[in-house]
Protein backbone atom coordinates (compact mmCIF):
# COMPACT_ATOMS: atom_id res chain seq x y z
CA UNK A 1 0.00 0.00 0.00
CA UNK A 2 1.32 3.44 -0.93
CA UNK A 3 1.73 4.63 2.99
CA UNK A 4 -0.16 7.50 4.40
CA UNK A 5 2.44 10.73 4.72
CA UNK A 6 3.19 12.44 7.54
CA UNK A 7 1.80 16.07 8.40
CA UNK A 8 2.89 19.29 9.53
CA UNK A 9 1.17 21.81 11.40
CA UNK A 10 -0.07 23.95 8.49
CA UNK A 11 -1.10 20.05 7.07
CA UNK A 12 1.37 19.54 4.05
CA UNK A 13 1.95 16.70 3.37
CA UNK A 14 5.12 15.68 3.26
CA UNK A 15 6.83 13.59 0.44
CA UNK A 16 5.20 9.95 -0.50
CA UNK A 17 7.07 7.04 0.32
CA UNK A 18 9.10 5.86 -3.19
CA UNK A 19 8.29 3.13 -5.52
CA UNK A 20 11.24 1.03 -6.03
CA UNK A 21 12.86 0.92 -9.68
CA UNK A 22 10.85 -2.63 -10.89
CA UNK A 23 7.35 -1.40 -9.55
CA UNK A 24 7.89 2.03 -11.53
CA UNK A 25 8.77 0.20 -14.45
CA UNK A 26 5.81 -2.59 -13.83
CA UNK A 27 3.40 0.54 -14.01
CA UNK A 28 4.60 1.78 -17.07
CA UNK A 29 4.48 -1.59 -18.76
CA UNK A 30 0.90 -1.67 -17.78
CA UNK A 31 0.20 2.05 -19.09
CA UNK A 32 1.15 1.10 -22.20
CA UNK A 33 -0.35 -2.37 -22.53
CA UNK A 34 -3.59 -0.69 -22.13
CA UNK A 35 -3.16 1.79 -24.89
CA UNK A 36 -2.16 -1.09 -26.95
CA UNK A 37 -5.23 -2.85 -25.98
CA UNK A 38 -6.99 0.13 -26.87
CA UNK A 39 -5.55 0.57 -30.46
CA UNK A 40 -6.83 -2.94 -30.79
CA UNK A 41 -10.41 -1.93 -29.59
CA UNK A 42 -10.86 -2.84 -26.34
CA UNK A 43 -12.49 -1.02 -24.33
CA UNK A 44 -10.54 -1.86 -20.88
CA UNK A 45 -7.67 -3.49 -19.51
CA UNK A 46 -8.21 -5.59 -16.49
CA UNK A 47 -4.92 -6.07 -14.40
CA UNK A 48 -4.35 -9.69 -12.24
CA UNK A 49 -3.55 -8.26 -9.04
CA UNK A 50 -2.57 -12.14 -7.81
CA UNK A 51 1.47 -11.74 -8.28
CA UNK A 52 1.72 -8.18 -7.82
CA UNK A 53 3.37 -6.79 -4.99
CA UNK A 54 1.29 -4.57 -1.76
CA UNK A 55 2.42 -1.09 -3.67
CA UNK A 56 0.76 -2.38 -6.96
CA UNK A 57 -2.11 -4.24 -5.46
CA UNK A 58 -3.37 -1.78 -2.86
CA UNK A 59 -5.33 0.83 -3.19
CA UNK A 60 -4.12 4.61 -4.41
CA UNK A 61 -4.78 7.14 -6.36
CA UNK A 62 -2.84 8.40 -9.71
CA UNK A 63 -3.00 10.42 -12.75
CA UNK A 64 -1.52 9.21 -16.15
CA UNK A 65 -0.13 12.16 -18.48
CA UNK A 66 0.54 11.77 -22.16
CA UNK A 67 3.52 14.06 -23.97
CA UNK A 68 4.12 14.25 -27.04
CA UNK A 69 6.85 16.27 -28.64
CA UNK A 70 7.04 18.11 -25.26
CA UNK A 71 3.11 19.15 -25.31
CA UNK A 72 0.57 17.53 -23.43
CA UNK A 73 -1.27 15.21 -25.36
CA UNK A 74 -3.61 14.06 -22.18
CA UNK A 75 -4.02 13.91 -18.92
CA UNK A 76 -6.77 11.57 -16.96
CA UNK A 77 -6.72 10.23 -13.02
CA UNK A 78 -8.28 10.26 -9.77
CA UNK A 79 -7.92 12.68 -6.73
CA UNK A 80 -9.24 9.45 -4.29
CA UNK A 81 -8.03 5.97 -4.48
CA UNK A 82 -10.86 4.56 -6.19
CA UNK A 83 -8.95 0.75 -7.24
CA UNK A 84 -5.63 -0.67 -7.14
CA UNK A 85 -2.92 1.58 -8.11
CA UNK A 86 -1.47 -1.18 -11.01
CA UNK A 87 -5.56 -0.99 -12.02
CA UNK A 88 -5.75 2.84 -11.41
CA UNK A 89 -2.85 3.07 -14.27
CA UNK A 90 -4.28 1.23 -16.42
CA UNK A 91 -7.75 2.40 -16.65
CA UNK A 92 -6.07 6.34 -16.05
CA UNK A 93 -3.64 5.39 -19.34
CA UNK A 94 -6.25 4.21 -21.20
CA UNK A 95 -8.53 7.00 -20.68
CA UNK A 96 -5.50 9.56 -21.76
CA UNK A 97 -5.44 8.26 -24.63
CA UNK A 98 -8.73 7.92 -25.90
CA UNK A 99 -11.39 9.78 -23.40
CA UNK A 100 -9.43 13.18 -22.94
CA UNK A 101 -12.33 15.67 -23.97
CA UNK A 102 -9.32 18.01 -24.85
CA UNK A 103 -8.04 15.61 -27.49
CA UNK A 104 -8.80 13.30 -30.57
CA UNK A 105 -8.09 9.59 -29.65
CA UNK A 106 -4.44 8.43 -29.54
CA UNK A 107 -3.60 7.12 -33.11
CA UNK A 108 -0.79 4.22 -33.60
CA UNK A 109 1.58 6.38 -35.27
CA UNK A 110 1.22 9.03 -32.32
CA UNK A 111 1.73 5.81 -30.26
CA UNK A 112 5.08 5.13 -31.20
CA UNK A 113 6.12 8.60 -30.13
CA UNK A 114 4.20 9.48 -26.62
CA UNK A 115 6.12 9.89 -23.58
CA UNK A 116 4.22 8.26 -20.69
CA UNK A 117 4.15 10.16 -17.19
CA UNK A 118 2.53 8.09 -13.96
CA UNK A 119 1.78 10.55 -11.04
CA UNK A 120 0.97 8.26 -7.44
CA UNK A 121 -0.62 11.25 -5.10
CA UNK A 122 -0.70 10.98 -1.10
CA UNK A 123 -4.47 11.59 0.57
CA UNK A 124 -5.35 15.12 -0.09
CA UNK A 125 -5.23 17.49 3.18
CA UNK A 126 -6.99 20.83 3.51
CA UNK A 127 -5.60 24.16 3.61
CA UNK A 128 -7.06 26.27 6.00
CA UNK A 129 -7.28 29.71 4.48
CA UNK A 130 -9.79 32.81 4.98
CA UNK A 131 -8.18 34.66 2.14
CA UNK A 132 -6.37 34.17 -1.27
CA UNK A 133 -3.57 36.07 0.51
CA UNK A 134 -3.47 33.19 3.31
CA UNK A 135 -3.17 30.30 0.29
CA UNK A 136 -0.78 31.70 -1.30
CA UNK A 137 1.81 31.99 1.78
CA UNK A 138 0.83 28.59 2.78
CA UNK A 139 1.61 27.24 -0.80
CA UNK A 140 4.81 25.40 -1.24
CA UNK A 141 4.99 25.64 -5.59
CA UNK A 142 7.07 22.69 -6.83
CA UNK A 143 5.78 20.34 -4.10
CA UNK A 144 1.71 21.04 -3.84
CA UNK A 145 -1.19 19.91 -6.26
CA UNK A 146 -3.87 21.10 -5.54
CA UNK A 147 -7.54 21.03 -5.03
CA UNK A 148 -10.62 23.46 -5.47
CA UNK A 149 -13.85 22.77 -4.68
CA UNK A 150 -16.86 25.57 -4.34
CA UNK A 151 -20.38 23.78 -4.93
CA UNK A 152 -20.53 21.85 -8.17
CA UNK A 153 -17.22 23.84 -9.23
CA UNK A 154 -13.59 21.54 -8.64
CA UNK A 155 -10.37 21.63 -10.13
CA UNK A 156 -7.12 20.32 -9.81
CA UNK A 157 -3.48 21.08 -10.60
CA UNK A 158 -1.13 18.32 -10.23
CA UNK A 159 2.42 19.46 -8.95
CA UNK A 160 4.07 19.17 -12.48
CA UNK A 161 2.00 22.26 -13.54
CA UNK A 162 4.13 24.87 -11.77
CA UNK A 163 6.49 24.29 -14.26
CA UNK A 164 4.68 26.08 -16.22
CA UNK A 165 2.57 28.11 -13.55
CA UNK A 166 5.64 29.37 -10.90
CA UNK A 167 3.83 32.82 -9.89
CA UNK A 168 0.88 31.08 -7.11
CA UNK A 169 -1.41 34.00 -8.15
CA UNK A 170 -1.55 32.83 -11.11
CA UNK A 171 -1.52 29.02 -10.38
CA UNK A 172 -4.75 29.93 -8.62
CA UNK A 173 -6.00 32.29 -11.10
CA UNK A 174 -5.47 29.30 -13.74
CA UNK A 175 -6.92 26.50 -11.97
CA UNK A 176 -9.91 28.39 -10.91
CA UNK A 177 -10.89 29.03 -14.35
CA UNK A 178 -10.10 25.30 -15.30
CA UNK A 179 -12.58 24.56 -12.22
CA UNK A 180 -15.24 26.37 -14.30
CA UNK A 181 -14.96 29.73 -11.48
CA UNK A 182 -13.87 33.77 -12.48
CA UNK A 183 -10.34 34.08 -12.44
CA UNK A 184 -10.20 36.06 -9.27
CA UNK A 185 -13.45 34.00 -7.69
CA UNK A 186 -13.07 33.31 -3.67
CA UNK A 187 -16.24 32.69 -1.25
CA UNK A 188 -16.66 31.59 2.01
CA UNK A 189 -17.76 28.10 0.44
CA UNK A 190 -14.41 27.85 -1.19
CA UNK A 191 -12.36 24.36 -0.01
CA UNK A 192 -8.46 24.40 -0.67
CA UNK A 193 -7.05 20.65 -0.37
CA UNK A 194 -3.33 19.90 -1.13
CA UNK A 195 -1.22 16.23 -1.85
CA UNK A 196 2.30 15.75 -3.19
CA UNK A 197 3.31 13.25 -5.90
CA UNK A 198 5.44 10.43 -6.88
CA UNK A 199 5.66 10.73 -10.52
CA UNK A 200 7.75 9.20 -12.98
CA UNK A 201 8.28 8.20 -16.14
CA UNK A 202 9.86 7.42 -19.87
Amino acid sequence: MVPMPSVDRAGAAEAPAQLDIAARARLLDLARQAIAAGLGGALASVVDLRDLPPPLADPAAAFVTLHQDGRLRGCIGHLEPVAALAQAVADNAWAAAFRDPRFPALTRAEFARVQLEVSVLTPPRPVPCASEAELIAALQPGLDGLILTDGPHRGTFLPAVWAQLPDPADFLRQLRIKAGLAPDHWSPGLRVARYRTETFGT
